[in-house]
């Protein structure tokens, strides 16, 4: 009866306690998250129940295993106390990660909720994406570290690597030369606010938004829903538009090649038209010139401005659209393909006084004349 009720006593206690120890922590969680809801931190590390339940019962288990006093428990004791270390040290790191992982996304979600700038908030969000990575990096290392250090042939093994340290790290450093660099590259993006998540940017003719950085690449996503990956190391290395920085906020051309008859300022009339119905169009500013012009036509230039870099590239193809569309309409004579077939008619400027209608005095003095 001793031999089935001792490993009961042993496995069951362990199991209860752990679950109960769980449920404790796990009330205490949701209770200081229904006290204090403006703080999201209690409410995410209510996620770390699972592992630390692993923690618990490995833990508990290590402990009181030797109790069972069972024949196959006291001839393998050294391979389950060594399982049960490795199950320990896994579940603490995994614990360690879970509990860094909520109070990195809770200051986050407090400062995002305090703070309207975007530009700060995709810089707060590169940053909080690059440190949490860097943890969980230092912090699997150093597990890994542990559980090899549990071995007692690899700290033997340990000794003699330490003694050639130099030359490996010589070797090492050679080889991994690229990847070292991509990882400084990364903590320069970090901590320089050179690109954030969400920015705007132009990379080899490129034109896309910064989906995801991490500590040696970095993702955009094109217009096309495409995803291209770079090193990180690139934008240290070499120039790149990023058009989001100093604010979302862009101006744009839309460039036309017409014929110098074209009529100028019906044309910036309507250009004005064309803006106050496209929804695209921040309202900021916007004109109309000649740019250059030749012994053929002329370059007339249309400016327009936006919010961010979606509207503006919406804005100018609607500008694009239907002035021509107007043009081919109303005023074919302005197109260069059809200044020889269609004669510009004669046009009042903005400010020239409409022609001056003869009187009767004059009409009978021409009569006279005759």
């Amino acid at each position: 009866m001793e031999h089935l009720l001792r490993p009961l006593i042993v496995f069951g206690g362990s199991v209860l306690l752990t679950l109960a120890l769980g449920w404790a922590v796990d009330l205490v969680l949701r209770r200081a998250d229904g006290r204090h809801p403006e703080t999201p931190l209690w409410g995410l590390l209510r996620r770390c129940r699972l592992p630390l339940q692993v923690l618990l019962l490995t833990a508990t288990l290590r402990s009181t295993y030797r109790q069972t006093r069972w024949a196959v428990v006291e001839t393998y004791q050294g391979a389950i106390g060594q399982v049960l270390t490795l199950v320990l040290i896994a579940a603490g790191a995994w614990l360690v990660v879970r509990i860094a992982s909520a109070a990195v996304e809770s200051a986050y979600a407090r400062y995002a909720s305090s703070t309207r700038d975007p530009a700060r908030l995709r810089r707060v969000r590169t940053q909080v994406t690059l440190i949490m990575r860097i943890v969980t990096a230092v912090v699997i290392v150093v597990a890994v570290a542990a559980i090899l250090m549990t071995f007692s042939d690899l700290r033997s093994i340990g000794a003699s690597l330490l003694a050639s340290a130099g030359i490996i790290g010589i070797v090492a450093g050679v080889a991994a030369q690229s990847t070292l660099g991509n990882l400084f590259a990364g903590f320069q993006i970090a901590f320089g606010d050179m690109v954030r998540i969400g920015d705007t940017v132009v990379v080899d003719g490129e034109w896309g938004v910064v989906e995801e950085v991490t500590l040696t690449f970095l993702a955009v996503r094109t217009w096309d829903e495409r995803r291209i990956t770079m090193p990180v190391s690139y934008f240290t290395g070499k120039p790149f538009e990023n058009w989001s920085r100093g604010g979302a906020q862009l101006t744009g051309t839309v460039l036309f090649q017409l014929a110098h008859t074209a009529p100028l300022p019906l044309m910036r009339e309507r250009l004005h038209e064309i803006l106050l119905d496209c929804p695209a169009w921040d309202g900021r500013s916007w004109s109309l010139a000649v740019t250059d012009t030749n012994a053929t036509a002329m370059e007339v230039r249309a400016v327009v401005t936006a919010k961010d870099a979606d509207d503006l590239w919406t804005a100018r193809c609607a500008v694009r659209e239907r002035m021509i569309a107007w043009l081919v309409a109303h005023h074919p004579y302005a197109l260069p393909g059809t200044a020889a077939e269609a004669p510009a008619p004669e046009l009042p400027g903005p400010r020239d006084e409409p022609p001056r209608t003869a009187s009767a005095a004059d009409r009978a003095d021409g009569a006279d004349r005759d």
